[in-house]
């Protein structure tokens, strides 16, 4: 995520992606002077705040489901999962942010070698938050369906040895792809895959919660008609699956300007218009980071259960 070309403070200019993510053979600047592309300058402050705010609000979200017993549950460990993805974007960005401002206050003085290592890792953090938050996503999805359509054999199907089984291996997966993404990111092929991967898990993701909404419905209104009320299980079921439905359509609005990017990068590296829309990469930053810090908001707003831990421990409680 920083500029590996120069070790001199960049003052004003734009918060600098890692390399990984740029055109190639286009300066990192996009050239964007001369396409008269109005900018946003977005102060290193801001991304420091974000970054501070959502480790903060993710980490307590882990704390609450490891110290509530009641949260240890196969959908509740998918969610922690989540939420360590999330700690993963906060934690790239601030050690990113203070490297930046340290480097522009002239405090720090970083070689050539160590400041490239510095964004590999940055980088490696970041493609494995994204690949392990749309696999979760994803696992979250799969459980939602299945207490919904399955709810008698639940607890047969989804047990916890199953679910710790899908989280190692999501995580293994996720790391491991992000590895090769950063050994080979000099090639196409990476970035094409990462957005193969993405609009393969919303096909699937989509799939299910078409299907999984619409035969909820038919199948409430069967109970309605026979029974005169909801089944109290069916509407807890319904309520998890719409706050994933939530976190889905909001993981959407704040990732898809950067997989846009991607594409952009593969479709029209040198194209004006392309190279303008790429050189507010920064905002497209800024929205992955959002992500990660309403995530937490969401399960504390729609979890009772969680919002009661978090209370215990917070004093500010809502």
């Amino acid at each position: 995520m920083m500029n590996i070309t120069t070790l001199a403070p960049r003052g004003n200019e734009q918060k600098d992606i890692s390399f990984h993510w740029l055109p190639r053979n286009v300066n990192n600047s996009y050239n964007a002077s001369s396409m008269q592309c109005k900018h946003i300058n977005i102060p290193e402050e801001v991304f420091l705040t974000l970054g501070i705010l959502s480790f903060v609000e993710n980490i307590l979200v882990i704390i609450a489901i490891i110290k509530n017993q009641n949260l240890h549950s196969p959908m509740y460990y998918l969610i922690c999962c989540l939420a360590m993805a999330d700690t993963l974007v906060s934690m790239s960005n601030t050690i990113e942010t203070i490297v930046l401002i340290l480097m522009e206050k002239e405090v720090l003085t970083v070689q050539n070698h160590i400041l490239k290592q510095i964004d590999n890792i940055i980088d490696l953090m970041i493609c494995t938050s994204m690949v392990s938050s749309l696999s979760f996503l994803a696992a979250i999805a799969a459980d939602r369906y299945i207490t919904i359509f399955y709810a008698l054999r639940y607890h047969v199907i989804m047990t916890t040895r199953k679910a710790v089984i899908i989280i190692v291996g999501i995580w293994i997966v996720s790391c491991t792809s992000s590895i090769m993404f950063i050994v080979y990111s000099e090639s196409s092929a990476v970035i094409i895959c990462l957005i193969s991967f993405f609009f393969m898990m919303l096909v699937i993701m989509g799939g299910l919660y078409f299907h999984m909404f619409m035969l909820a419905q038919m199948h409430t209104k069967k109970i309605m008609a026979q029974r005169k009320k909801r089944p109290t299980h069916q509407a807890a079921n319904m309520k998890g699956a719409i706050t994933l439905t939530i976190l889905l359509g909001l993981f959407l609005i704040c990732w898809s300007p950067f997989f846009l990017h991607l594409l952009l990068i593969i479709s029209c590296p040198k194209n004006p218009y392309c190279l303008c829309f790429n050189s507010h990469f920064n905002m497209f930053l800024i929205l992955i980071i959002c992500n990660s810090v309403f995530d937490p908001i969401i399960y504390a707003f729609r979890s009772q259960e969680l919002r009661k831990t978090l209370k215990e421990f917070i004093p500010c409680s809502w």
